[in-house]
């Protein structure tokens, strides 16, 4: 009989595409990793990997078993989460994503009141990508994730928390005042800096460049939005800011931040997970106390972002 632990090494060989790193994950030696995966296919009657030097290479049909090997490995982690979690909401481990340009945002205004108000949770946090994020949903190895909507998965739901605004953030002796109201026509005069491909922060901006008619500086591009922000604060150019980050990128009295004319660019962040978990009374607790994080926002800044008008809308 096919055993969960030959699909969860099943699993990881698949994702890492390594015998070694497949082995690390699963705490078990390559040799013994090879030997299960090997009895997997005995069970099953066909080959799901090509026996050859290097990197291993899977069979067309065992790609697709390998994927399904996923799937049901995430009902099993719901399976679990059900029996463990139903007594009390937020307790024991809870597996969060969070994208790169939320994490540094919230997660410090987070995490102090989940501990103070949930004593007996866990979290066990990932920062990456949307599509990695989405992709570990999908195999169960995360259970909500906190990031942008909208989102272009079918088993997935979503809980929609707030409308986090751009600002555009210009070099502090830019000759816009900080109390101007941005419009297309003085963005299209800046070169904008933008995060590399891959971030939906990229894209959200692109499409508000694609509606003003603009194109950006293909060779400007950045890792990471603090890179961004000194970037900025050099003189390189200008860049879309959400509002989330106002706290921590306006300390950096180089930078200024603008407000844009109605209707302002922004984005909806809020939680995901899959439509299959039983845990969604956590998830609902989890987005409101994402809430109530955001609706104390650090004094540190209030009275300069009160004379740029910046305040998050929640």
């Amino acid at each position: 009989m096919i055993t969960t632990r030959q699909l969860c090494y099943l699993d990881a060989l698949a994702r890492h595409q390594h015998f070694g790193r497949a082995a690390a994950e699963c705490c078990v030696s390559q040799p013994a990793l090879s030997m299960q995966i090997h009895e997997l296919e005995g069970l099953l009657g066909i080959e799901l990997i090509e026996r050859r030097p290097g990197a291993p290479m899977f069979t067309e049909l065992g790609i697709e078993i390998a994927q399904r090997a996923g799937v049901i490995l995430g009902e099993v982690r719901d399976l679990t989460d059900l029996a463990q979690h139903r007594a009390r909401v937020l307790s024991g481990t809870l597996r969060l994503g969070v994208i790169p340009t939320l994490a540094p945002y919230i997660l410090p205004r987070l995490l102090p009141q989940l501990e103070l108000g949930y004593p007996d949770l866990r979290l066990d946090l990932v920062e990456a990508q949307t599509k990695v994020l989405l992709a570990d949903l999908e195999r169960g190895a995360l259970e909500v994730l906190l990031l942008a909507l909208p989102l272009k998965a079918a088993a997935v739901e979503v809980f929609h928390l707030m409308r986090d605004r751009f600002l555009l953030a210009v070099p502090a002796d830019d000759p816009l005042p900080e109390t101007a109201r941005v419009t297309p026509g003085e963005v299209k005069k800046r070169k904008l800096i933008l995060l590399e491909e891959g971030h939906c922060l990229r894209d959200q901006a692109l499409d508000y460049c694609a509606k003003g008619r603009w194109t950006v500086a293909s060779s400007l591009s950045a890792t990471s939005l603090a890179t961004v922000m000194q970037m900025v604060a050099s003189g390189y150019g200008a860049t879309l800011v959400p509002e989330v980050a106002a706290d921590v990128e306006l300390r950096d009295d180089r930078v200024k931040l603008l407000r844009f004319v109605e209707p302002q660019p922004g984005r909806s962040i809020g939680l995901a997970w899959r439509r299959t978990s039983p845990r969604k009374v956590d998830f609902l607790a989890l987005g409101q106390m994402v809430k109530d994080a955001l609706n104390a926002p650090a004094r540190k800044q209030c009275i300069r972002h009160e004379r740029a008008g910046l305040r998050t809308e929640i």
